[in-house]
């Protein structure tokens, strides 16, 4: 009979293992999404090895002072705009995405109607039901269900559930003669298929949206999913790749260079863009562990 280990005895050999691996020179690697830049290690980039700097690339709602978007809608930051090479302050590491937040709509409360100019955004729903108009289509709100909201369309959300909407909230720039969408794009994660179940080993792939679908300064926007009990095979990656793995079901273990943290849903972490620093994930539970997953890779082609 297989007998599963115990978390401590886990931990040991997982730990070995990413020393010995961390000694050897770190290898840039094709992610599951799309390969990385594969540019050098910048000049003057501080080592990523010290425990408190691996901090500043994770962010979680939780500690964050709440805002307010589209009149009602409650937010807070995950990850802001700031240097991926040398953050600021912890969590501010985003240089292509404008913004990342988690954010909450009332029951029964509705947005003011919206316009985004120059912007748009991707709305990830966690939990409650909801409707969401813009232009003259209405989609039905629940979890699972994935909206790119373009630039220059009047859209209202409302709750119409008992309980809070919530949701994970992208907020991506739109680069000079960038055509947008002429209406908003729904996607439900529940029901698109898996793409992939081996990139770098063992994540579990869904296509949200990419280049193709509208995104303008992002390239993908992807869910991955990790089975009880595996590890990813870790990887890094270059300058001017924007890489963010926030979770948002189940608890797992994250590492980057040579620290390990506890990530559960509502937390996430940007790779530095170091060539340098690998990372990935590890489910030890025995649940499945899901993330929602944003991705820059390199300078690209858009719409006109």
């Amino acid at each position: 009979m297989f007998r599963k280990v115990s978390f401590v005895s886990f931990l040991f050999v997982f730990a070995s293992s990413i020393i010995a691996l961390a000694q050897a020179p770190a290898t840039q690697q094709k992610p599951s999404a799309a390969p990385p830049s594969g540019q050098e290690r910048p000049q003057g980039f501080r080592r990523q090895y010290d425990q408190h700097r691996i901090d500043m690339y994770f962010g979680n709602w939780r500690e964050s002072m709440p805002g307010f978007i589209h009149g009602s809608i409650v937010t807070r930051a995950i990850l802001t705009q700031g240097d991926p090479m040398n953050p600021p302050s912890k969590s501010a590491v985003l240089k292509y995405a404008k913004a990342f937040v988690y954010g909450t709509l009332d029951a029964g409360a509705s947005t003011t109607p919206s316009t985004l100019k120059g912007e748009q955004e991707i709305y990830f729903f966690l939990a409650g039901q909801g409707t969401l108009t813009a232009g003259k289509d209405t989609a039905k709100i629940y979890p699972g269900i994935t909206v790119l909201m373009p630039a220059n369309l009047e859209f209202i959300l409302k709750n119409t559930g008992s309980e809070a909407l919530t949701m994970y909230i992208v907020t991506e720039p739109i680069p000079d003669g960038f055509r947008p969408n002429p209406a908003m794009l729904v996607r439900d994660e529940n029901t698109i298929p898996i793409d992939s179940t081996t990139g770098h080993w063992v994540h579990i792939v869904k296509y949200l949206f990419e280049t193709k679908d509208g995104l303008g300064t992002l390239e993908r926007i992807l869910t991955v999913a990790f089975d009880p009990m595996t590890i990813g095979d870790q990887h890094s990656h270059g300058e001017g790749t924007e890489e963010v793995w926030t979770m948002y079901k189940g608890e797992t273990l994250a590492f980057l260079g040579r620290q390990i943290r506890k990530q559960s849903a509502g937390i996430g972490y940007m790779i530095p863009p170091d060539g340098r620093t690998t990372h990935s994930n590890i489910n030890y539970t025995d649940e499945q562990g899901k993330f929602f997953y944003f991705a820059r890779y390199s300078d690209h082609e858009v719409r006109k």
